[in-house]
């Protein structure tokens, strides 16, 4: 993970307003045939940097050279994590332009690809012990960072979101190509994340302490190099007083990502709430979890999720009415009440970056072709302007 950038103007007298940022990880392509191309380190050379004194997104290498990274700055409004979004992309496409390529919002090559390591000395060690899975591994994920007021507070957060993170997952599923092919999931990256030792939903902590046990022994049994590759789907951010919730995909168009950034605050404030309330942490297994973000990376928002609360199936509508209900009085409290029942509703209604993608395919039966729509999707607009999404209701 990359340092978040900066401090917060100050938030709007009254209404909550915890701070947050993002990471977005996006794929380098050719513009003609849609192949991702090392050039990340190239790009990053030739990159603009942040507009007046480092208020905006910075661009970053990631594992690999056909990737770059846009990390955002801190936000207190939906107003400005929108703006710093749509400027990180435009950053990130501006330097892969100098460089003869696109920034594309896409969770896995649709196209077959042999990715290339950018030759740091951690991301060495990493190829050397874990094989395979680091070769293979060419996949954007979509990073949202909250703030907390202290780790306690962090660890009771991340106790209380854990049922609701397979919904993030469903509602950001954007992956549904791997190595040339239909996956069958809407999220294949999910998939192959999770080859990961460390990677997926844990077990309840129950306090800093616990957690800190936890980390500590994963690290003693010699697996994970460091405390970077403990990538539970949501964690402490090792640098920043944040909750940094990891399991979504990189969305296709920004709108996406910035509903989904606004729906993570509200759950860590409700459960912060909850926390200081004394209200009970949920007593869900980790095998539970599995299943339930098993589920939403194969379905996405068109089929069957695990009800958050339930724990049995139903339309993923049921799931994402459940997880805005939960969130309502956090919603309420920032202002972003309208914005992201709306942007829900979008979601649901025209459906996730799968769902295009998938929708390109069958209409050009190309998968270059995915990937050049994808770049419109990435820097256009997000939905068609004659369609108005039906209304979600949280109450």
């Amino acid at each position: 993970m990359k340092p978040l950038q900066n401090q917060p103007d100050p938030p709007p007298a009254g209404g909550f307003q915890r701070t947050f940022g993002v990471e977005e990880e996006f794929l380098l392509v050719d513009p003609v045939s849609g192949q991702p191309v090392p050039v990340a380190e190239q790009a990053l050379r030739r990159g603009t940097k942040s507009p007046g004194t480092g208020t905006g997104p910075a661009l970053a290498l990631e594992v690999k050279q056909e990737q770059l990274e846009a990390v955002g700055p801190v936000c207190s409004t939906l107003q400005q994590m929108a703006e710093s979004i749509l400027l990180g992309r435009v950053m990130a496409d501006t330097a892969a332009r100098a460089v003869g390529a696109r920034a594309v919002a896409l969770a896995t090559s649709p196209l077959a690809a042999t990715s290339t390591l950018v030759p740091q000395q951690r991301y060495l060690k990493m190829a050397a012990r874990f094989h395979l899975t680091l070769r293979e591994q060419l996949t954007c994920g979509f990073h949202v960072h909250v703030h907390v007021a202290s780790g306690e507070e962090g660890v009771a957060v991340l106790d209380r979101i854990r049922r609701w993170l397979p919904v993030l997952l469903a509602l950001s599923a954007n992956s549904p190509f791997w190595q040339g092919t239909n996956s069958g999931y809407a999220s294949f990256r999910y998939q192959a994340w999770s080859r990961w030792p460390t990677a997926g939903p844990c077990e309840i902590f129950g306090s800093l302490t616990e957690y800190r046990r936890h980390v500590e022994e994963l690290l003693a049994a010699g697996v994970p190099l460091d405390e970077g590759m403990v990538y539970f789907d949501a964690r402490l951010s090792r640098h920043h007083p944040t909750v940094e919730v990891r399991i979504a995909d990189v969305c296709l168009e920004a709108a996406h990502a910035t509903v989904i950034a606004a729906v993570v605050r509200a759950l860590v404030e409700r459960a912060a709430q909850e926390w200081r309330a004394g209200v009970p942490v949920p007593r869900v297994s980790a095998a539970k979890l599995r299943l339930a973000s098993w589920m939403a990376s194969e379905a996405g928002v068109e089929g069957n999720l695990l009800h958050p609360l339930l724990y049995a199936p139903c339309p993923a509508t049921e799931a994402v009415q459940a997880l805005l209900r939960y969130i309502r009085p956090a919603l309420v409290s920032s202002g972003d009440e309208e914005h992201v029942k709306l942007g829900l509703a979008g979601i649901l209604a025209f459906g996730t970056g799968s769902h295009r993608q998938r929708e390109a395919m069958v209409n050009s039966q190309s998968l270059t072709a995915v990937v050049m729509d994808a770049v419109e999707g990435t820097h256009g607009t997000a939905t068609d302007p004659h369609h108005r999404p039906r209304h979600l209701h949280a109450t």
